[in-house]
């Protein structure tokens, strides 16, 4: 490499350190252009260092303190800590916060997206084989959580690739970045006191405490207070170990489970198929009926087996993530557990969709996902807009179609004399002003 760089000849070689120079001079202003940039108004780096160090002591050490951390943990908590420019979504002191994208360039696809055959497939397949290897925890999980096994390794492998994921950032220097300077410097506070409490109470060195770069930890991928409130100690060595000891991460999943509402004996869901004079708004949670009631005005399960009998007096509710352009579903209660641990519908029915093909060998919902266009947040937003101007309830409007949006829009189909498909889609931009 030197000698193509420097050459043999003397003419050659002040070319070639011309040359050089030019070249280092532009890869220079490359990476000036990537590295984090502070507004010019905004502290420098060392100053907001500086900042920070003053905050930990002066402001963070007597809430923990009050909280009932130790000084001991408080020291080796942050020892020779510093900020994490590296990270996502921060305002350093005298920076503002970064304005939002413009709802007109943000655009959302059909929900199918999220379901990637190729990962399913793959994680189904690892599910399974997991699901003979840890058969005995899991049953014995089972018996203590009422969570079924499949719904278990479901999570786990969606989280963390069943523990094989790399999640390497120091949990404490993520979040106490966070606190200091992001956009939920609130929410980040309580999460970094609560890490702290950790560290006091011996389960984890500071060292030891890794987390994702969002401050989730281990194998289920739980925030701090999370880990204080459903962490399990189930191999019984008396510490709560989410990153290396499979029984205790199992069964801290299905703690978090139960914690938030799983009910025993109910899975998380049916596809359907609902017949065309059912109306499509009929969605959501605050709209449940007896399962039995849905079965007897022509909603089947699109399987061909018959819902079970046990389930015809139990709660069950509507759920069309893509309007009729996509799979129709009756969900339990259990599937809105799921959602408390990442609170969207895919994620949901994706952990349904793995938990079904690691127990059954199932394969993707048989409802194809339809193509319903491009179509921008503006667009969505503007029709969000109209509705509630219609006085319908739409939830937050914010562009994307919740089960809200999606129900208050086949209801003004329906009123309109259109054909309700309950999901926005370009034809509706100028019909719905």
């Amino acid at each position: 490499m030197k000698q193509w760089l420097w050459g043999t000849s003397p003419r050659n070689r002040a070319r070639r350190n011309g040359n050089a120079r030019a070249g280092f001079r532009a890869v220079l202003a490359a990476l000036s252009l990537l590295a984090p940039a502070l507004p010019a108004h905004a502290a420098s780096k060392a100053d907001v260092e500086s900042q920070f160090q003053s905050w930990l002591q002066n402001d963070l050490w007597p809430e923990a303190a009050k909280s009932g951390v130790s000084q001991k943990a408080f020291k080796a908590a942050f020892a020779d800590i510093r900020l994490n420019w590296d990270l996502p979504d921060l305002v350093p002191p005298g920076a503002a916060p970064k304005k939002e994208q413009k709802q007109s360039q943000a655009e959302f696809s059909s929900p199918g997206a999220y379901f990637s055959e190729k990962r399913l497939q793959g994680l189904a397949a690892s599910g399974r084989t997991l699901s003979k290897v840890h058969a005995a925890t899991l049953r014995k999980v089972e018996q203590a959580y009422g969570v079924p096994g499949e719904i278990i390794l479901a999570v786990w492998g969606r989280e963390s690739g069943f523990g094989r994921a790399d999640i390497p950032h120091p949990a404490i220097e993520v979040l106490a970045t966070k606190a200091f300077m992001s956009t939920r410097k609130d929410m980040f506070r309580r999460e970094l006191i609560a890490a702290l409490h950790i560290i006091d109470g011996g389960d984890r060195t500071p060292q030891q405490l890794k987390g994702s770069w969002a401050g989730a930890m281990g194998q289920p991928q739980f925030m701090p207070t999370s880990y204080l409130k459903y962490a399990v100690d189930f191999d019984g060595d008396g510490v709560r170990d989410i990153w290396d000891s499979v029984p205790d991460s199992l069964a801290s999943i299905a703690n978090y489970l139960r914690g938030n509402g799983w009910e025993t004996g109910r899975g998380w869901g049916y596809e359907v198929s609902i017949p065309a004079n059912v109306s499509c708004a009929q969605e959501g949670p605050d709209l449940a009926k007896p399962i039995g009631d849905w079965s007897a005005s022509g909603i089947a399960r699109i399987s061909g087996k018959p819902f079970a009998k046990a389930e015809s007096r139990a709660a069950g509710m509507m759920l069309l993530p893509a309007g009729t352009h996509g799979p129709q579903f009756i969900v339990t209660p259990n599937f809105y557990v799921l959602k408390e641990y990442n609170n969207s519908d895919l994620y949901a029915l994706f952990i349904g969709n793995l938990a079904d093909r690691i127990a059954f060998g199932s394969g993707p919902f048989q409802g194809e996902w339809g193509d319903v266009g491009k179509m921008l947040r503006s667009d969505v937003l503007a029709m969000q807009k109209t509705l509630v101007n219609k006085g319908y309830d739409v939830g937050k409007v914010d562009g994307l179609p919740g089960y809200k949006t999606r129900r208050s829009l086949g209801d003004w189909q329906a009123k309109a004399g259109l054909a309700p498909t309950c999901f926005p889609d370009a034809s509706l931009k100028t019909r719905l002003r």
